[in-house]
């Protein structure tokens, strides 16, 4: 009765699920080399034209002058806009920006600068595109991040960008016809990220939770059952020969397939659960992560000490290969720094007491974590410059390199330090560790190793998932198969001899009538 009824519960969880395990496995291939377009620093950074020390005729205090007290900022960069050099105060009301050549403050953008700031972006022509108003989201503008932009203007070009441009003439997003295309391969089903559904981000949460969990049950079930009809001595015949496996057919191939690859399946499907986060505790990094974050600062952000090093002085130590397209104000252990970029890993610190640097003195990072963790001790410290187990990324788009910290804390914390920003990039605790195993370790299989010497990587991933659409392509067939018989009889037999017929075809009780 046992082995019926996990039969029965398995194969009707089968049909429920049978198409979006389908859905899961080809996209997973779709994802190891698309993904879901989006507008990122780099991007930002990419198509921002570089900061002109000519231009700069403001100093910050007086740029700070002209907003209103209450907007007093905690965050201030120096970047170009419209193609004039701008300040961007943080607010607690989001970000206010100041022209550094007039003084002017930039309170409505004008569709004016917003076509430019869409052409620009794009290379296109404004008078090519087509403009239209996006007051609620489309495909390409549901992430949750997007939200704060609306109202935003859409632009499309003929070869296929679209940019989407916000209130503030900022570009939060940008797709082509290439990735878009990539997107409905990989993101889109893999995530469900489908727009009816997607744009009530609870209700998509709870399908995806929901749904990935009863996955792993059906999953789990079917290994169970695998593993009991096995028969390694062939007690079973099948067409007059002696067989392992008493099935034939796509039932044959389903339980072969899910014999090889229900394990991955299972804990494929459970660690993608994960990626929704349902268990909190279990992504919890260490409770000290904002103590020392504000230790590497150390003072609370102020004008006043950038004093004695204009923009403009600052800009003009920075090495002549070095075109800086952002300039930020920020401290270190309590001095005041700039940090001035061009791309995500070329930047220099340029202190305002002292010359300019690659990098942070990893010796210095070192000094100041561990004073802040007190009483706790830093039990081990090195520099980081090749990933590793708990710090690495494909896409090599993680920092390089970095100052890594372990402490005896009863969190066992473990930090990550981008020494040429003095910034936590990846902080670890007990747990934490757990679910970056669970999580990406079980369902992106990021290990060192296959990353390090892929084609590796590609391959083993690649036949993981083919084995996984493999056995989801039986799913389908044998779940279809079903139903199209169940369907059959109903249509041929009285509705209640129908009921009975499904009753007895379950090995449920027949009742006579």
């Amino acid at each position: 009765m046992l082995k019926r009824g996990l039969i029965f519960v398995h194969r009707w969880l089968g049909i429920a699920l049978c198409l979006i395990f389908l859905l899961w496995f080809p996209s997973g291939i779709g994802m190891m080399y698309w993904d879901f377009p989006s507008v990122g620093p780099g991007d930002r950074l990419e198509h921002s034209p570089a900061l002109d020390p000519s231009k700069v005729v403001l100093s910050p205090e007086e740029a700070a002058a002209k907003l209103d007290s209450e907007q007093q900022t905690g965050q201030v960069r120096l970047n170009t806009f419209d193609g004039r050099p701008v300040y961007r105060f943080r607010t607690e009301r989001g970000e206010a920006i100041v022209y550094a050549d007039t003084g002017e403050d930039q309170i409505e953008v004008p569709d004016a600068v917003m076509n430019r700031a869409a052409s620009a972006w794009s290379g296109q022509p404004i008078s090519a595109a087509t403009i239209e108003p996006v007051e609620d989201a489309d495909q390409w503008t549901i992430q949750s991040p997007l939200r704060n932009f609306f109202p935003m203007t859409k632009y499309s070009w003929p070869d296929g960008q679209q940019v989407y441009v916000g209130a503030t003439g900022e570009v939060v997003q940008y797709t082509t016809t290439a990735s878009r295309l990539g997107a409905w391969v990989g993101a889109i089903p893999h995530w469900l990220n489908f727009l009816p559904l997607r744009k009530y981000g609870a209700q998509w949460s709870q399908v995806v939770i929901w749904s990935s969990g009863i996955a792993t049950l059906s999953a789990i079930i079917g290994i169970v059952i695998g593993i009991w009809m096995y028969s390694p001595s062939k007690r079973y015949r099948v067409a007059g020969a002696a067989t392992a496996i008493p099935y034939r057919g796509q039932k044959r191939w389903h339980a072969i397939l899910g014999l090889m690859f229900g394990l991955v399946t299972c804990t494929w499907v459970f660690s993608g659960l994960l990626s929704m986060q349902p268990f909190d505790r279990l992504t919890e990094g260490p409770s000290g992560a904002g103590r020392l974050a504000g230790a590497l600062r150390g003072a609370r952000f102020q004008l006043g000490p950038f004093e004695g090093k204009s923009p403009s002085a600052a800009l003009a130590q920075v090495p002549a290969d070095l075109h800086v397209k952002v300039l930020e104000f920020t401290f270190f252990a309590g001095e005041p720094v700039y940090l001035a970029t061009e791309a995500p890993q070329q930047s220099r610190v340029i202190p305002v007491r002292y010359p300019s640097a690659a990098f942070f003195d990893p010796d210095i990072v070192a000094t100041v974590l561990a004073r802040a963790s007190r009483p706790s001790e830093v039990v081990e410290a090195r520099l980081v410059d090749k990933y590793e187990a708990y710090y690495l990324d494909r896409h090599h788009d993680l920092p390089l390199p970095v100052l890594f910290i372990r402490l005896n804390d009863p969190d066992h914390s473990m930090y990550y330090v981008d020494v040429r920003t003095a910034r936590i990039v990846a902080a670890y605790s007990a747990r934490s560790r757990w679910n970056r195993w669970l999580y990406h370790g079980l369902h992106s299989f990021d290990l060192p190793w296959l990353y390090r010497y892929r084609p590796a990587w590609d391959i083993f991933v690649l036949v993981l998932l083919l084995g996984g659409a493999s056995l989801s392509v039986t799913a389908v067939t044998m779940g279809w198969q079903v139903l199209s018989n169940k369907l059959r009889r109903a249509g041929r037999l009285r509705p209640v001899v129908a009921v009975e017929a499904v009753e007895a075809d379950e090995g449920g009780p027949v009742s006579a009538r």
